[in-house]
C-alpha cells in the first residue's frame, strides 16, 4: 500500500509539473520545464508518464502533454546503442511496467490518446519485438479480432500501420504470415467492419508489399512465397473492392479503392513475374473503376458542377482528393503497359485506354 501511495504521488507530482510548463508565468513554465529534465534522469519516471498519458481521470490536454514526453523519453533513453541515446537506460522491470501499461490502453476512447500510445508502442516494438515483448503481435491480433471493441481495432490497426513500416528485414518474414488471416478477415467482412478500418488494414497490406518488393533482390525464393501464398485471397477482394463505382468527388466514398491501387502498384512494381492470371484477374474490375472515375472527375473537376473541393490528408499526411486518386490510377496504367506480360493482355483495349486518357486531358471554361 506503500509503494502504491508513493506511485500515486509521483503522478500527483508529474501532473502539477505538467500544468505548470503551460502556465503564463515564464518563469514557472522555466522551472517546471527544469523540474521535468531532472526528473527524466530517475528511475521511474516513464512509467509515471504513462500512468499520466493512460489515466482517463487526467484532462485530455495534460494527456497528450505527458504522451509526447513519453514518445521523446522511449528515443533516448530505451536502448543504449541507439544514435540519439541518452543516459541513464531504462531498467528492465519499468520497461516492463511500461508495455503492459501502454497495450491495455490501446482502445482508448480518445483517437488522438490511442493514436499516441499506438507509436509509443509501436516505438517500444521496433527495438523488443519479438525477442524481447513476444507477447506484443499476439496481443495485437487478438485486439483486432474482437469486433465488439471498436476502438481496441482502431488502435491496434494504427500500432500495426506504424509498426509495419519501420520493422526490417527479419522481423516482416516473421510478421507476415501471423498477421495477413487477420488483415484479410477485417478487409474481407464489410458487414462487420466500417470501411475506414478496411482502409487501415489494406494500408498496412500495402506496407508489407513494400516491404517484401524491398527484401526480393536478397530473398528472391522467400519473399515470392510469401507473396504467392497472399495473393488468391488478395486478388479476390481487390476484384471485389474495384467493381464498387467511384461515385463522387467524396474521399471516404473511394478511400478503399485507392488504398487497392497502392497495393497493386506494389505487387506489379516489386513482383513483376508473378502469375499472369492472377493479376490479370483484377484488370476488369480495375477498368470498372477507372471508367467510373472518370465520369465523377468530368462532372466536378472539367465541368465542376460538383463540389470540386473535397481536399484532405490522411494519418501519415498524404492528399486525399480526386485528382491524387486519378494520379494512382494512372501511375498503376502505366506500369501494367510497362510490363510485357500484362501489356499483351490489355493490348486489344489500347483504343479504349487512350480515348479515356485524352478525356482526362480535357480543360475548364476557366482554364481556357
Amino acid at each position: 500500500m506503500a509503494a502504491a501511495g508513493a506511485a500515486d504521488g509521483d503522478q500527483r507530482w508529474l501532473v502539477d509539473c505538467l500544468t505548470a510548463t503551460l502556465d503564463t508565468a515564464r518563469e514557472v513554465r522555466a522551472f517546471a520545464e527544469e523540474s521535468l529534465c531532472q526528473a527524466s534522469l530517475q528511475p521511474g519516471y516513464g512509467a509515471a508518464l504513462t500512468k499520466v498519458t493512460v489515466n482517463k481521470e487526467v484532462p485530455f490536454g495534460l494527456r497528450q502533454l505527458a504522451a509526447v514526453l513519453l514518445k521523446q523519453f522511449i528515443k533516448q533513453h530505451w536502448e543504449e546503442d541507439e544514435d540519439n541515446f541518452v543516459p541513464p537506460v531504462v531498467s528492465a522491470s519499468e520497461k516492463v511496467v511500461i508495455r503492459q501499461l501502454l497495450l491495455t490502453s490501446l482502445d482508448d476512447s480518445n483517437g488522438k490518446i490511442r493514436t499516441a500510445i499506438g507509436m509509443a508502442v509501436a516505438a517500444i516494438g521496433q527495438n523488443d519485438w519479438p525477442e524481447d515483448w513476444p507477447e506484443l503481435l499476439p496481443f495485437l491480433l487478438k485486439l483486432i479480432g474482437d469486433q465488439s471493441n471498436g476502438n481496441g481495432v482502431r488502435g491496434a490497426l494504427r500500432c500495426l500501420a506504424l509498426l509495419s513500416d519501420d520493422l526490417d528485414d527479419t522481423c516482416i518474414p516473421k510478421l507476415v504470415p501471423e498477421l495477413f488471416p487477420s488483415l484479410y478477415r477485417i478487409i474481407s467482412s464489410p458487414h462487420l467492419y466500417e470501411n475506414s478500418l478496411r482502409s487501415k488494414a489494406l494500408g498496412i497490406v500495402h506496407s508489407c508489399i513494400s516491404m517484401l518488393g524491398s527484401m526480393s533482390g536478397v530473398y528472391k525464393r522467400e519473399t515470392v512465397n510469401l507473396m504467392t501464398s497472399m495473393l488468391d485471397p488478395l486478388v479476390e477482394q481487390f476484384s471485389i473492392i474495384l467493381n464498387s463505382p467511384v461515385l463522387s468527388p467524396n474521399p471516404d466514398d473511394w478511400s478503399m479503392q485507392m488504398e487497392v491501387l497502392k497495393c497493386l502498384l506494389q505487387l506489379i512494381q516489386n513482383f513483376p513475374r508473378l502469375p499472369e492470371a492472377k493479376i490479370s484477374a483484377v484488370l476488369g474490375p480495375l477498368w470498372q473503376t477507372f471508367v467510373s472515375s472518370f465520369k465523377v472527375y468530368h462532372l466536378s473537376i472539367i465541368q465542376a458542377s460538383e463540389n470540386a473541393d473535397n481536399v484532405g490528408y490522411d494519418s501519415d499526411g498524404s492528399e486525399r482528393s480526386l485528382e491524387s486518386f486519378e494520379i494512382q490510377l494512372f501511375e498503376l496504367w502505366t506500369t501494367i503497359v510497362g510490363n510485357s506480360m500484362l501489356a499483351k493482355v490489355i493490348a486489344g483495349n489500347i483504343k479504349e485506354l487512350a480515348y479515356y486518357t485524352i478525356s482526362f486531358q480535357q480543360i475548364t471554361e476557366e482554364q481556357v
